[in-house]
């Protein structure tokens, strides 16, 4: 595909991003779709309002009825989909940086769109085919209230409230600025927790941190576990699509730890889980130890989708599925990746024991990960067929499903671009640390040396 990566459409807002753009792409939406009414949301991005405001205008001018439904997660915008009906368009950059905005695009079923209806709206799009209306049949737009509440009464239901309520538990949330400081603050407090926050204030210039939940960007998160005696830390990115955890002591919990976790608890033999090519072997681990099938897709949350769906169909059952990133599925629930319902999850486990005690069978490997910016498609493709060369040369066994992964046995390192910024990213995990360093520095040096001949 062109225009849509995996997970939806990004670039720099009033650059790349225009209005015109999010404009065109709402037109070609609208009249694939066919729909006579569709929902607009967006996360606390500056730009969110102009962005939806282009995405409105595109979509009356086709003829569709609009929604606006205002700052809300995605998954609570997946949510409105589902119970309504109709599709949605999300404007969110996700855990872009700030400046950056993007488009999501959402089945009537609450469901991101699969790469084959997401190609249909891109024929429209570049062959410039948009529906018309005429000027007294175009849409009409309304204010929608109440759709955050809803969204969270949903997760109240859905979680167990009983056990999280019983364990009196203190939760530190970091909810990032994003549109998450609008409904997890009140979802964790209605489940019976006593809530602190850092970061909780809606804001798109995010001036507290960036809204990516990696552990650079967490430090204040950590002191506040620490500091209130917290139970876990809960961190999400700019939509609240992602959880990330830290423990009772403010140590940081990688997110393929949790996933592991999650997993154990959800999996049972004979079932499947799906996760992306940079999967961690703590979840093989898990995976063959419950005596489940671990299927492997490219990188972001659309082909994961696919994936769960393409097996359902099949009869399989998939209880969870997700990346070490934070974004989880329980497909049970929705087949959307929801940040506060994966929190509530966790919360279940850390009602019966310390978060560092669910993690502790899991910090067996250490990750790197390094990210090299390019400013041209010339650097990038000079960059991947460095990779290629890299990995032709080498005696592990090689996995092209996305990017290129090398399997060595004690260890594995991953080079691939990434869908949603103008970075090549290089993964590294191993048992040992100094093990995971020598692999990622190696990659990483040698697709920065092509990089500067580009």
């Amino acid at each position: 595909m062109q225009v849509f990566g995996s997970s939806g459409t990004r670039g720099v807002a009033n650059e790349e991003l225009t209005p015109a753009f999010v404009l065109r792409v709402a037109k070609a939406a609208g009249t694939a779709w066919g729909a006579d009414r569709v929902a607009i949301a967006r996360d606390t991005r500056y730009t969110g309002r102009m962005l939806a405001d282009a995405a409105s205008s595109g979509l009356a001018s086709t003829g569709t009825d609009v929604d606006r439904i205002g700052i809300i997660p995605t998954p609570g915008a997946q949510f409105y989909a589902e119970r309504e009906g109709i599709p949605v368009i999300v404007i969110t950059a996700s855990h872009n940086p700030p400046q950056y905005n993007g488009i999501k695009l959402v089945g009537r079923d609450g469901i991101e769109l699969a790469v084959s209806d997401l190609e249909g709206i891109e024929d429209v799009l570049l062959a410039e085919s948009a529906t018309v209306a005429p000027w007294d049949e175009t849409g009409r737009v309304q204010e929608v209230e109440g759709v955050r509440r809803a969204y969270v009464d949903e997760l109240l239901e859905a979680a167990d409230g009983e056990t999280i309520a019983d364990a009196n538990l203190t939760v530190a949330l970091d909810p990032g600025h994003g549109a998450g400081s609008l409904t997890s603050p009140e979802f964790f407090r209605e489940l019976g927790c006593r809530v602190v926050t850092v970061n909780s204030q809606p804001d798109g210039h995010f001036p507290g941190r960036d809204p990516e939940p990696v552990p650079d960007n967490l430090e204040d998160l950590g002191q506040l576990v620490r500091a209130t005696d917290a139970d876990v830390g809960i961190a999400h990115d700019g939509d609240a699509d992602r959880a990330i955890f830290y423990d009772e002591n403010g140590e940081y919990i990688v997110g393929d730890a949790a996933l592991a976790a999650l997993a154990a608890a959800e999996l049972e033999a004979g079932e499947t889980t799906v996760s992306a090519v940079n999967v961690s072997q703590r979840l093989v681990d898990v995976v063959t130890e419950i005596g489940a099938d671990l299927e492997l897709t490219p990188i972001g949350s659309t082909n994961i989708i696919t994936r769960i769906e393409e097996l359902e169909a099949n009869g399989e059952r998939v209880p969870i599925a997700g990346e070490g990133n934070g974004g989880i599925f329980f497909p049970s629930f929705r087949l959307s990746r929801d940040g506060a319902f994966t929190a509530a999850r966790f919360l279940e486990l850390v009602a019966d024991r310390p978060a560092s005690e669910i993690v502790a069978p899991y910090d067996d490997y250490a990750n790197v990960r390094f990210n090299i910016e390019y400013e041209s498609t010339a650097e990038r493709d000079a960059m991947i067929d460095a990779a290629a060369n890299h990995a032709q040369e080498s005696d592990a066994e090689l996995n092209t499903r996305d990017g290129y992964r090398l399997d060595h046995g004690d260890a594995w390192v991953l080079a691939r671009p990434s869908g949603t910024e103008p970075l090549v990213r290089i993964y590294a995990e191993a048992r040992d640390g100094a093990r995971a360093q020598e692999l990622a520095e190696e990659l990483y040096e040698t697709v920065a040396d092509a990089k500067a001949d580009a």
